[in-house]
């Protein structure tokens, strides 16, 4: 398995992969993924079809400067055939749904690697974006999150795990599922996405920016959406604000003539800083130099 830097994303725009008048428009929605979807939004009738044109439709969606994702189903015979279909070049990770336990993880990535294999396409290179969508997943989501080196990215399908638990899928009946969820990816170093809300909710652009806005805070990296009208309300929202990456600049120089003084801690405006406020603003500077560098790449 190569190790990589993480992922840019942002914003993940899921794209029905039957739907080609949407898959031919994707690549301009400037998101930083495209999520071309084999599972709910395809009717069973008419998945053969979306499978036989994966191949062309990955090169439109790519044909921009978005990552593209496929979002594969969950069980058999649907999982093979969509393994099958999208185990391509040009693919960046398969989005795998209803994720419960560590072995379901292991067992898809055996089968990713014998296709990459058989298929000459560089080993390990398809991650995996895992989707928790269960009471039984959620609380094995660390465990699942670790399962595999493929996995980047974890989050809660609110819609699915409403239904499931019979819940509203409103903000907040969401908030600790989604916290948790956060926490496990953390745990086990791996992408937390998603809105403490839910993504179905987007026609509210006001509501839905405070929402985005109030995810970042909560320590969400990105999330998905259904609609194009979302893209720049995440990108602008997941994106360290100007204000912030000055003043974590500020907060490491400050940090690094303190140590040189010989103090831990010291103060910075009027509040006290220590190492865990130093090492918040390493992390923001390093996210808004991986989001400098994929604007430079794309520019």
């Amino acid at each position: 398995m190569n190790a990589k830097s993480p992922p840019v994303w942002r914003s993940l725009l899921y794209v029905p992969a039957n739907n080609q008048r949407f898959i031919d428009n994707a690549h301009t929605r400037n998101a930083d993924g495209l999520i071309l979807d084999l599972e709910d939004s395809v009717p069973p009738g008419e998945r053969d079809a979306a499978r036989a044109a994966l191949e062309r439709s990955v090169e439109t969606a790519g044909c921009g400067h978005s990552d593209v994702l496929v979002r594969i189903n969950s069980g058999a015979p649907d999982m093979d055939a969509d393994l099958n279909a999208a185990v391509i070049a040009g693919i960046t990770a398969l989005v795998v749904p209803k994720a419960e336990t560590p072995a379901q993880i292991t067992a898809i990535s055996d089968k990713v690697d014998a296709l990459e294999t058989a298929r000459g396409i560089e080993a390990g290179g398809i991650r995996f974006f895992v989707l928790i969508e269960s009471p039984e997943g959620l609380l094995n989501a660390r465990d699942v999150a670790r399962a595999d080196p493929r996995v980047v990215a974890l989050s809660l399908g609110s819609e699915d795990f409403a239904a499931e638990t019979g819940m509203q899928p409103n903000e907040d009946n969401l908030m600790i599922p989604k916290q948790l969820t956060l926490f496990a990816a953390r745990a086990a170093g791996v992408m937390p996405l998603g809105l403490v809300g839910s993504i179905a909710a987007y026609q509210d652009i006001e509501n839905f920016e405070r929402i985005a806005l109030r995810s970042r805070a909560l320590g969400f990296e990105g999330a998905s959406c259904i609609h194009p009208s979302a893209v720049p309300v995440l990108n602008q929202a997941f994106t360290p604000s100007r204000f912030d990456v000055e003043k974590s600049k500020r907060i490491l120089a400050a940090s690094e003539q303190a140590a040189a003084e010989g103090r831990g801690a010291f103060e910075l405006d009027g509040r006290m800083v220590d190492a865990p406020v130093v090492a918040r603003a390493k992390r923001l500077l390093e996210k808004a130099e991986a989001i400098k560098r994929r604007r430079n790449r794309i520019s």
